[in-house]
């Protein structure tokens, strides 16, 4: 407990009720004057052989998942999947579960650090090095660089969560009449969210992400969506494609995925169609024509510039293939049709876009259950606050680069890693005076800048997530801290390993140092206060999972639950009236260089952007591979013959851009025209467990855009050299591999 009250005082004076449950939660607004004690130190409220749980959110990314953390005297030890959020009920994904090993990772940035940059981080003892600020001196720094500088020379980087500190970004910005943060993330990038949004409105003319209803499907075809894996929201995807499986006891769901290269989702259906790259959306529009013409209705006009043979010549689907599958769609019950991943990360990415959603007006399943919707928005939430597309950064990096922007924040993103080196951010950096990261890791964007203010864990922090994909309800759900920090020990008495500071304080303390404007706007003590000021918003509101009239009881039920939502499905019905009446051009995505290979880069799934610093997850063999600590190029065997190369050897690959070192992974499950690399390693910095290991696919990449401005990262063309050089490829197959014999009987 803290020195100012004892946990029986707070006891006494809670009563009864909420407020006593959320104390002994360790939830609720009072938990702000409970000190949660290293396990050096025993807390007061734990008990030997006893467990403490939080509820909270898992900020591996932004999908909002809800999770129940097992705490045992003072220390974080299992965390899963809490069964009342909507968004998982019960379940996490592997990131989820490593989360414990980013809240102990050792190379933590230890506190406040000023240091030149390009400086490394870690000491002779491959340790961080010491802060060598106060946390005064630092929020000083952060309280001159709003203060005297000009409004517009101010910029904020932000990645995609959480959301109350975007949120309290957008206030400040707005008080001083500063340019609005900008968000981005790798995997937003990966996932197109801009195309898609502007397909919806195109189409069904509202703008919001949509939401595929694949557990109430009984027939999905996925065009390139790799929607059990790192795409929107793959927890809940992943349950909605195991209700899929099992739904109907007398017919198991039927799935179809068209990609290049087989993907893990692709591994699990009944049909991998392996189709060019870029054609998808040529093909969507020739089963629609196909399903129109099967039926003796005439064309509408989507359908009126589609060369079904010309199609199956380009695409590599054969006729009789296209007309099998037309068919099959035309008569399931409930048939899906989901655009996402490499299929829109094209120059036609956008065209892809609309002719799968025209695909399912055709059949009339836009609006209902097995079906397509637009995700609801989720409380607190008046519009929904997407990434910034690469165009948007492409035009942010110009500012930089321009010099107009005197001081940049950045939260939560590692731009100089997750952005194409063609975007050239680091040149931009040059022109920026000051720059201020707020890494919780020594990253490389944080290496890059003047000062580094270590945020806090997820484990360790209050905050809220508004779920904009995956729940049916609209979602908003609670971070607590399931720590108050990580300790050593030094005899008898625990010191600070970690001094962390969360943002959201440092900002909110800079502001009444500011003075001014800025102090009158966020009148705030502490980011606690913050979020309660922004929950009021839910006072009274009897539509969900609990209500609460007054402020302290709603945020204590709020902590205690690990969030709020509603009970109701907000799933958005839109109209389909007018989506069959665009027309098509039907064209296939044009690629940028002249090499003879196709390229195409996918998150690995385990680690995705973030996750190469846990050991836990570099462990984890690639779902398809099964290769662990490492990059590799995936090579067709027949192509692979053609180039006189085998597994393990190294090879030059290079396109317009750039070019990179792998080694080579034999992989019958690809087309021979195109190869495929993952993107997760190739870390310059970023802590001893992820500098240095394997290579970042980006560096291949042009900054060429789709219609809508989203990274058409697919449109690459590259060519491959043989270098005279080996590396094997750790993997849990063993060398030999079990694609050897691929396809011949014993």
């Amino acid at each position: 407990m803290s020195d100012k009250i004892s946990r029986r005082d707070f006891l006494k004076l809670a009563g009864v009720g909420a407020a006593t449950t959320a104390v002994l939660t360790g939830c609720g607004p009072a938990a702000r004057l409970v000190q949660r004690e290293p396990y050096t130190k025993m807390p007061e409220y734990t008990y030997n052989g006893l467990s403490t749980y939080y509820a909270t959110t898992c900020r591996e990314c932004s999908a909002g998942c809800g999770l129940i953390a097992r705490t045992y005297q003072g220390r974080a030890i299992k965390v899963e999947g809490n069964p009342n959020n909507p968004v998982n009920l019960g379940k996490t994904c592997a990131r989820g579960q490593a989360t414990l090993e980013g809240l102990y990772n050792p190379q933590r940035v230890r506190g406040p650090i000023k240091h030149s940059r390009g400086q490394s981080l870690y000491g002779s003892d491959n340790q961080n090095v010491e802060s060598n600020m106060s946390w005064d001196d630092a929020i000083q720094v952060v309280a001159d660089a709003l203060s005297k500088n000009q409004p517009n020379e101010i910029a904020f980087l932000m990645g995609m969560a959480p959301d109350h500190l975007f949120d309290l970004i957008t206030d400040l910005t707005k008080a001083i009449n500063a340019p609005a943060p900008i968000r981005f993330g790798a995997l937003g990038m990966f996932e197109a969210r801009t195309t898609l949004m502007q397909a919806a409105n195109d189409l069904l003319g509202q703008s919001g992400l949509p939401f595929f209803d694949i557990g109430n499907a009984d027939l999905v075809f996925s065009f390139g969506a790799n929607f059990l894996e790192t795409w929107l929201s793959p927890v809940a995807q992943t349950r909605g494609y195991s209700s899929l499986r099992r739904r109907n006891p007398n017919q198991r769901g039927y799935f179809v995925q068209f990609e290049a290269r087989m993907s893990q989702t692709g591994a699990k259906a009944d049909e991998w169609i392996p189709i060019t790259p870029g054609t998808e959306g040529l093909v969507a529009l020739a089963l629609g024509s196909l399903m129109v013409t099967a039926s003796g209705a005439s064309l509408p006009a989507a359908y009126s510039n589609v060369d079904v043979n010309s199609i199956a010549n380009v695409s590599g689907v054969t006729l009789d293939t296209l007309k099998r599958l037309a068919n099959m769609f035309a008569g399931s019950a409930h048939p899906l049709a989901i655009s996402g991943g490499a299929a829109l990360g094209q120059s036609n990415g956008l065209q892809t876009a609309e002719a799968v959603l025209t695909l399912n007006a055709l059949v009339n399943n836009i609006g209902k259950d097995g079906g397509v919707f637009l995700s609801p928005l989720a409380p607190l939430a008046d519009e929904y606050h997407r990434p910034a597309s690469i165009r948007e950064m492409d035009d942010f990096v110009a500012k930089l680069q321009s010099g107009s922007i005197k001081v940049l924040f950045v939260h939560g993103v590692n731009p100089l890693f997750e952005l194409p080196k063609s975007i050239a951010l680091r040149d931009a950096f040059k022109n920026v005076p000051q720059i201020v990261s707020f890494a919780t890791f020594p990253d490389e964007t944080a290496v890059q800048a003047d000062y580094i203010f270590p945020d806090k864990h997820g484990l360790e922090s209050w905050g809220y997530q508004k779920v904009a994909a995956g729940a049916g309800s609209s979602t908003l759900s609670g971070a607590q801290p399931v720590v108050s920090g990580v300790y050593t020990a030094d005899g008898a008495v625990p010191q600070i390993f970690y001094d962390a500071r969360a943002t959201a304080d440092v900002l909110l303390a800079a502001a009444q140092k500011a003075g001014g404007t800025l102090a009158s706007a966020l009148k705030f003590k502490d980011e606690l206060e913050y979020i309660q000021s922004q929950l009021k918003g839910l006072l009274g509101n009897t539509d969900g999972f609990f209500s609460a009239a007054e402020i302290n009881t709603f945020t204590a039920y709020f902590q205690q639950n690990g969030g709020w939502w509603k009970t109701s499905d907000d799933r958005v019905a839109p109209s389909a009236s007018n989506a069959l009446n665009k027309t098509f051009n039907a064209t296939p995505a044009q690629f940028v260089g002249d090499g003879e290979l196709y390229f195409v880069p996918f998150v690995e799934p385990v680690m995705a952007e973030a996750g190469a610093n846990k050991p836990w997850l570099q462990e984890i063999p690639d779902p398809t591979t099964t290769v662990v600590w490492n990059s590799w190029v995936e090579i067709n065997p027949d192509t692979a013959a053609q180039l006189g190369v085998d597994n393990d050897d190294v090879v030059l690959i290079s396109s317009d851009a750039g070019s990179v070192e792998a080694s080579v992974y034999k992989y019958p499950a690809i087309r021979p025209d195109t190869i495929a690399m993952p993107f997760g390693q190739g870390h310059t910095a970023y802590g001893q467990f992820a500098q240095g290991r394997g290579v970042n696919p980006f560096d291949l990449l042009s900054n060429a855009t789709n219609e809508a401005g989203d990274l058409a990262f697919a449109s690459m063309k590259v060519s491959i050299k043989k270098t005279g050089k080996k590396r094997q490829l750790s993997r849990l197959e063993g060398v030999i591999g079990v694609y050897e014999n691929f396809g011949q009987q014993p």
